[in-house]
């Protein structure tokens, strides 16, 4: 009898045993669930009026990915009176803080009444224009920027957490970073999986653009060329030269001088290239992003590149004739404002792949290819 007494303690010692190491399944409520995949977080480096704001939307519309228009816009608002290289810290610490969704990085730079349309270019995020943050449209819905403005303005500014954690992708656009150095903190943190896409412009075509938004990049060119004193013509060319040279440095570190860190983790864009052939480039863009490209996208991406607009509001993402668009400056700029640009960006402009001209003839001869293939990476 005393055997059997002993047998049965065992028993239950090795039972309880596996039940504390094990974790047999059970049916409480408590059952252990499937880990969630920690998300993809995606940095579209660029500079201003170089197509970044329609690259943002092929990202913004896709039904996995959260998606915030230059954040850093706050940083440089409120502390305008310093440079663009004396900003780079903070930008980068809200930039980690929102791939985080961790909002409360804008307590710093917002009033504490704030509401959710206080966020800069909020209404650009189909994120922020569908549940959680807005219940007027569906999750999976292309949503235009106009639509949302209207009616999901009205929602407090936790909507914006709230609804980053839902999402398996968050991806930011920002042109406000002039050294990719500066974000090396960022791709070895292990609390990020972040990848970064650069995208550049043609700068004869950036400069024609700039021409014609003077009004709204006012600011943004005070912080990066005020030291300078410039005004006019002077400052827009100072300008372009500061940005060439910014474009050029990021491309040298992220695809010649690349990092360990950065192997598999940088991709350059040319916007031409992606006007010349929308889907085979955003299918690029999301394989890199680890994103599915679905029909709807498909479609909506060649839609929007094949309108006949021409595009002519500041931030306006609507149908147009992109490609047309993208040689405009071709026929519109002229000749002596051409080479002038051409001087203070022709390093740039040959790293990347971009053929200068010799002549008005040459300007304005279409037939002229003016973009060499690309180099692939060394």
């Amino acid at each position: 009898m005393k055997s059997r007494s002993v047998q049965v303690i065992l028993i239950l010692m090795v039972l309880s045993f596996f039940l504390i190491h094990f974790h047999f399944p059970h049916c409480s409520n408590n059952a252990p669930t499937e880990e969630k995949p920690s998300p993809v977080h995606i940095l579209i480096l660029s500079s201003w009026r170089s197509g970044s704001s329609f690259t943002g939307q092929i990202f913004s519309q896709h039904p996995s990915v959260f998606y915030l228009m230059e954040p850093a816009w706050h940083v440089w608002v409120k502390m305008y009176q310093n440079s663009a290289s004396v900003l780079h810290m903070a930008v980068r610490d809200l930039v980690r803080s929102v791939f985080l969704c961790d909002m409360s990085v804008f307590d710093a730079y917002m009033s504490s009444q704030k509401k959710k349309s206080d966020l800069f270019q909020w209404e650009t995020s189909r994120a922020l224009c569908s549940p959680p943050a807005c219940g007027l449209f569906s999750r999976s819905d292309i949503i235009p920027a106009g639509n949302c403005k209207i009616l999901c303005g009205k929602y407090p500014f936790s909507k914006v957490e709230e609804a980053c954690k839902t999402y398996s992708h968050v991806v930011i656009k920002e042109v406000r970073f002039f050294n990719l150095k500066v974000l090396y903190p960022l791709l070895i943190d292990p609390s990020l999986n972040l990848k970064i896409i650069h995208l550049v412009r043609d700068p004869r075509a950036v400069f024609r653009s700039r021409e014609n938004t003077k009004a709204d990049l006012a600011h943004d060119v005070n912080i990066v060329v005020g030291a300078w004193g410039l005004k006019g013509e002077a400052e827009l060319y100072k300008a372009m030269e500061v940005i060439c040279k910014s474009q050029a440095e990021i491309y040298k570190t992220g695809r010649q001088a690349m990092p360990s860190f950065l192997k598999d983790r940088y991709l350059l864009i040319r916007y031409e290239d992606i006007v010349r052939d929308p889907l085979a480039r955003a299918a690029q863009m999301y394989a890199f992003a680890e994103l599915h490209f679905t029909p709807e996208l498909q479609k909506w991406v060649h839609n929007i590149t094949h309108g006949k607009g021409q595009g002519t509001q500041a931030f306006g993402i609507g149908s147009r004739d992109a490609l047309g668009v993208s040689q405009a400056w071709r026929k519109t700029l002229p000749f002596e404002k051409i080479e002038k640009v051409q001087n203070v960006c022709k390093d740039a402009m040959s790293l990347l792949g971009y053929r200068l001209v010799q002549s008005e003839e040459e300007q304005k001869n279409m037939s002229l290819d003016l973009l060499f293939a690309q180099s692939s990476p060394k």
